[in-house]
């Protein structure tokens, strides 16, 4: 709250109070609080029959957050037979909410690039009923300032496609593609509890790899010597 002194035609003083202006940046990110099971439901609702490019992701969403942009990514990255491609394009927003950008962006060539609706749609049916489930315990709550919140997002969906890169075997992309979809879900909503969890599960996930890494070479460099 904040006082406004005004004075009448008596000389008589008066004071006003008036309610303390919102933070700037969470009134800036106003479009990106809705529920990310309804963002999703009306793209599905006006999906392609048959592609869609990040052009017209793009400008479905308007100015809705990184947030959707990477969990919509990262329900593709889960499908075997494309997960490379879309893996490829999570480090785009990646990268961007790491340097602080205000929306994401993707070169022409690769924003008009076409991907098949059909394996979008079957993931969005498959994850919206147990989100909008889950959505009724989650709630803004652990803020922190939305640059920081931004950029630790960014850092861990980074790591988190490395993994999802990198890893040799089928189906396994399934694992940093989830924890992906909760660091979407929890920034989307402003959940720290919810993200502070993701973060949790994205260290996890990053240490038992680097150890699993560290196995392998250390098995190679005892059979070698």
């Amino acid at each position: 709250m904040f006082s406004v002194r005004s004075f009448t035609d008596s000389g008589s003083q008066v004071t006003t109070s008036l309610p303390a202006a919102a933070n700037p940046d969470r009134s800036a990110n106003t479009d990106s609080r809705r529920l990310a099971s309804e963002v999703l439901q009306d793209l599905l609702r006006d999906l392609p029959p048959d592609h869609f490019t990040l052009a017209w992701l793009l400008g479905r969403l308007h100015r809705s957050s990184f947030g959707i942009i990477v969990l919509i990514l990262a329900l593709i990255a889960m499908v075997p037979g494309i997960s490379y491609v879309a893996g490829l394009l999570l480090l785009a927003p990646a990268i961007e909410m790491i340097a602080g950008r205000s929306a994401p962006t993707f070169p022409r060539r690769i924003a008009s690039r076409q991907l098949p609706s059909r394996h979008l749609a079957a993931m969005v049916r498959r994850v919206v009923p147990g989100l909008t489930y889950v959505e009724r315990v989650i709630r803004p709550r652990w803020q922190l300032p939305l640059g920081a919140t931004k950029r630790l997002v960014g850092v861990a969906v980074l790591l988190l496609t490395a993994l999802l890169l990198l890893t040799p075997l089928p189906l396994i992309q399934v694992v940093p593609g989830l924890v992906i979809v909760l660091l979407s879900v929890a920034y989307v909503e402003d959940d720290g509890l919810l993200l502070s969890l993701g973060l949790l599960a994205t260290l996890t996930l990053v240490g038992a790899s680097a150890t699993a890494v560290w196995g392998m070479i250390s098995a190679a460099t005892a059979i070698a010597g």
